[in-house]
C-alpha cells in the first residue's frame, strides 16, 4: 500500500459492570493502541478531555525521545472515528486534528484503506456487526480481544473474514512484549532445546466473570508461545486466584497462573522453560513497564500496519478461535470439578 493511508477507528462494546450498555467515552484500546497511527496529538487538547492519559503520551507515546525511530508511522492517518453515540467520539477528533465523525459505518467506509476496531470492555457482543461491513469490502481489520464473545461468534467473524478474502487480526498486547518476541526468538533458534513448559501469571483477583475478561491475556500468551493443536483444559479456582492448565496431545503443556499476587507492578510475569534454559520477562524493559508498555503497543499497530500493507495475516485463525475455546472449557472445566475438558466440547 503507498500514498497516505486512511484508517476509521470504531468503539467497540460496552463498559463493564455499572455503566454496561453505555458508549466507551475513554476508550484507551483506541486512545492509546492507535494513537500512533496518526501524525498528529494535541496534547493540551489532550490534557482537557483525557488528563488520565497525559503523562502517558507526553512521556511515552509522543515522546520523540521514545518513537522507535518510527511513530508516528509516516503515511498513514486516522480519517473517521465511529461510535454508536457520535457525541463520543468529538473530543478524539480534538485530540488528533484532521479525524472526522464518522455518522455511518457504511458512508465513511468508501473513504477508508483499512479499519480499527478498539474495544475496552473485553466482552465482543457487537464486534460482528461493527467490522462485518469492513470486511464485506475486503478491508484489512483489527478486530479487538475478545474478536467474538463465544466460540460461535469468533468462528463467525473468522469465517466471514475469509469468505471475503479480507484480512483479519485479533491479538492480546502480550504477544508484542519485547520478552515474548525473545522467547520466540528462542524458541526458533532451537540452541536451547524444545520448549517444556510456558508459565503465564497475571495480576488482579480472579473472578467467573472476570476470566472471561482479563484471563484474555495469559491465554493469549501461551497460545503465542505454544500454538494452535490444544487438546483439553483444566481449571482450578480458589479464593481470587485460580490455575489453569492447556494440554497439547503431541507437545508440552502452558498454565495460565491468573490471581498472582506478586506481579502486581508489572501485571503480569511469563517464564518459558526450554531444556537447557528458562527465560523469565513481564512487560518492562530495563525495570521500567511504562516503557515497555509503549513498546508492545507501538509493536501491536506496527504489526497490524503490515498486514495492512501485505495483506498477510499475522496470526492463524486457529489461533484466535483457539484462544476463545480455551477461555470456554476453563469455564466448563471450573464448574464441573476441575475436570479436563477437551478443546472438542466446546468447539462443537
Amino acid at each position: 500500500m503507498t500514498g497516505n493511508r486512511g484508517f476509521l477507528v470504531l468503539g467497540g462494546g460496552r463498559q463493564w459492570r455499572t455503566i454496561k450498555g453505555k458508549p466507551q467515552p475513554r476508550n484507551g484500546h483506541i486512545w492509546h493502541f492507535a494513537q500512533g497511527l496518526h501524525p498528529v496529538c494535541d496534547l493540551d487538547a489532550l490534557k482537557k478531555h483525557y488528563s488520565y492519559g497525559h503523562s502517558l503520551f507526553t512521556n511515552f507515546l509522543r515522546n520523540p525521545k521514545f518513537n522507535f525511530d518510527t511513530l508516528p508511522f509516516p503515511d498513514t492517518r486516522i480519517t473517521h472515528y465511529y461510535d454508536a453515540d457520535p457525541t463520543v467520539a468529538v473530543p478524539f477528533t480534538e485530540v488528533f486534528p484532521g479525524v472526522q465523525v464518522a455518522r455511518s459505518l457504511d458512508e465513511m467506509l468508501k473513504e477508508v484503506d483499512a479499519v480499527w476496531m478498539g474495544d475496552a470492555s473485553g466482552l465482543g457482543e457487537d464486534h460482528f456487526d461493527l467490522v462485518a461491513p469492513g470486511l464485506a469490502k475486503g478491508l484489512p481489520t483489527f478486530c479487538d480481544k475478545p474478536i467474538g464473545g463465544t466460540v460461535a461468534e469468533t468462528r463467525r467473524i473468522l469465517d466471514f473474514a475469509k469468505r471475503h478474502q479480507a484480512p483479519i487480526m485479533s491479538s492480546s498486547l502480550y504477544r508484542h512484549q519485547w520478552g515474548t518476541e525473545e522467547a520466540l526468538r528462542m524458541k526458533a533458534s532451537g540452541e536451547f532445546g524444545p520448549l517444556q513448559y510456558v508459565l503465564c501469571g497475571q495480576a488482579g483477583g480472579w473472578s467467573y466473570q472476570s476470566w472471561f475478561v482479563y484471563g484474555q491475556h495469559p491465554v493469549w500468551m501461551c497460545m503465542a508461545l505454544c500454538g494452535a493443536g490444544v487438546k483439553a483444559v483444566s481449571m482450578i479456582a480458589r479464593e481470587a486466584t485460580c490455575r489453569t492448565w492447556i494440554t497439547y496431545e503431541d507437545r508440552m503443556p502452558a498454565e495460565v497462573w491468573y490471581g498472582r499476587p506478586d506481579v502486581a507492578p508489572t501485571y503480569c510475569s511469563t517464564a518459558a522453560t526450554f531444556a537447557k534454559k528458562t527465560y523469565e520477562w513481564t512487560p518492562a524493559i530495563n525495570g521500567n513497564y511504562w516503557f515497555g508498555h509503549h513498546y508492545q503497543i507501538f509493536r501491536m499497530a506496527h504489526v497490524f500496519l503490515k498486514m495492512a500493507e501485505t495483506r498477510v495475516e499475522p496470526v492463524p485463525h486457529q489461533e484466535i478461535l483457539e484462544v476463545t475455546a480455551i477461555l470456554a472449557a476453563a469455564a466448563k472445566s471450573v464448574n464441573e470439578r476441575s475436570r479436563l475438558v477437551e478443546l472438542a466440547e466446546v468447539l462443537g
